[in-house]
């Protein structure tokens, strides 16, 4: 007698499927969650609710943000097909600007850039997340395929902008308060405002980088759904 196969739900690429699926699915209804909120409240209050965007859903923001970290270990172990350093920028910016940028000062919290931050990276994770738990069961529409790799074409750049613009508007709280200045040993300190003027240039190298990359990676996903001519 040979030997038994597996059970379906047993095989390792059955429960690599499941899990990212599953993982997808609880981002997706996370950033779901947080538009469909930040939607709400717009029609409801108007541009004031522009100013309590960060206390209405900034923690949810925080755990859907600190749950994509997984994606780099999902890279790392090969569950997931994708570059490391691309995707480890893109966390990395977002990291940054929403815990060290904004989380840290009160002040920054209230202002409108931290709405329209959140509204770009919601509208690129909820097309991303669908398609990727779509993907992942076999399942692929050509316009949502075309739709995930062409939104973040000006969404990104936009998001890039607004990160930076940002960081300027938290400088002179950095300034004033201190945060995350610190004395070293030998005479030697670090003033965070220069750090953050540092990683402003480097945000925008980050930028180049990954947006070619995304291009890259657009034109060969786009290769599989030629446009068929019309015979003569």
């Amino acid at each position: 007698m040979g030997p038994l196969a597996l059970p379906t739900w047993l095989q390792p690429r059955y429960r690599k499927n499941a899990y990212l699926f599953i993982y997808y699915l609880i981002q997706f209804c996370g950033h779901s969650w947080i538009f469909t909120n930040m939607t709400v409240r717009f029609f409801s209050f108007g541009k004031d609710s522009m100013v309590d965007t960060f206390y209405a859903i900034g923690l949810v923001m925080r755990l859907c943000q600190s749950v994509s970290l997984l994606e780099l270990l999902h890279i790392y172990v090969g569950i997931e097909s994708n570059h490391l350093l691309p995707r480890f920028l893109q966390l990395t910016e977002r990291i940054i600007i929403l815990f060290v940028v904004i989380t840290s000062q009160e002040e920054v919290q209230g202002k409108y850039v931290v709405c329209v931050l959140f509204i770009f990276w919601n509208l690129l994770d909820m097309v991303r997340y669908t398609y990727s738990m779509l993907s992942v069961i076999g399942i692929s529409y050509a316009v949502l395929t075309w739709l995930s790799q062409t939104l973040w074409m000006p969404i990104y750049p936009l998001c890039v902008l607004a990160e930076a613009f940002a960081i300027y508007q938290s400088l002179p709280y950095f300034e004033s308060f201190g945060t995350y200045s610190t004395k070293l040993p030998f005479d030697l300190s670090i003033y965070f405002p220069y750090v953050l003027k540092i990683y402003l240039m480097m945000l925008f190298i980050g930028m180049y980088f990954t947006y070619s990359h995304l291009y890259s990676e657009r034109r060969d996903i786009l290769g599989i759904f030629p446009i068929k001519k019309k015979k003569m």
